[in-house]
């Protein structure tokens, strides 16, 4: 069984811009809004209060962050069968950078359970501890890491669909010059976290724009059909 009929290049576009788009929220909610409403920097006992105030938002972080890896397989998969007539090759190696932050994204949402875990046992035992506090902010920090960890492949990913795009002759080469530079935008950002820790400065924060303008473009606009059928003849 397939995902789409690949006779109808149309289709494939508008899902996979539809499908695009759906991870503009979820991004925002799991990536910045609930970090911004529960976090607070440097107070790890202040956190710890927010989250046990808002103990349903935080919750629905951890939902959200892997309703967004599932989003995200179905959407590499839904991109593969659009762009696989440029270059199969190409295609495969951007479907394996996509799937390989997958795990580490779900895998990563331990931390916050581990969070849940703790709170409500320190809950129950109605005490504060030293190292209690330790390890929430423990937790807090490699959940921080393992975002970051996943971000290379985000960025990857962005690579050779950018060079299909390019390639393709039935999307705009400006968009996918846009993926390419998304991508490395967010690799960048991996590489100032692990060697300049004190520099705050995020590129993928001005580099992303592509990433909104590709599912607009394929959802409004879909592909130019007499394109995309003479790079896929069959």
């Amino acid at each position: 069984m397939t995902l789409v009929n690949t006779n109808k290049p149309q289709n494939i576009a508008r899902i996979s811009g539809l499908l695009y788009l759906l991870l503009i929220p979820l991004g925002i909610f799991g990536i910045l809004y609930v970090p911004n409403i529960l976090v607070v920097p440097g107070d790890t006992v202040a956190t710890i209060a927010k989250i046990n105030d808002n103990n349903m938002l935080f919750r629905l972080s951890i939902v959200n962050a892997l309703i967004a890896q599932l989003v995200n397989i179905f959407l590499v998969l839904t991109l593969y069968k659009l762009l696989k007539p440029v270059n199969r090759n190409y295609a495969v190696l951007m479907v394996i950078f996509s799937l390989l932050a997958v795990p580490i994204a779900m895998l990563n949402e331990l931390n916050y359970c581990a969070i849940l875990i703790l709170t409500k046992t320190e809950l129950l035992a109605g005490n504060g501890s030293e190292q209690y506090i330790v390890l929430i902010q423990l937790f807090l920090d490699l959940h921080e890491s393992g975002v970051i960890i996943a971000q290379i492949f985000w960025g990857l990913w962005l690579l050779p669909m950018g060079r299909l795009i390019i390639d393709s002759g039935f999307l705009p080469k400006t968009i996918g010059l846009m993926m390419v530079i998304a991508g490395l935008g967010y690799i960048v950002d991996v590489f100032n976290w692990l060697v300049f820790p004190e520099l705050k400065f995020g590129f993928s924060e001005f580099t992303f724009i592509g990433e909104i303008v590709l599912p607009l473009w394929l959802l409004i606009k879909g592909v130019n059909l007499q394109h995309w059928r003479r790079s896929n003849p069959t």
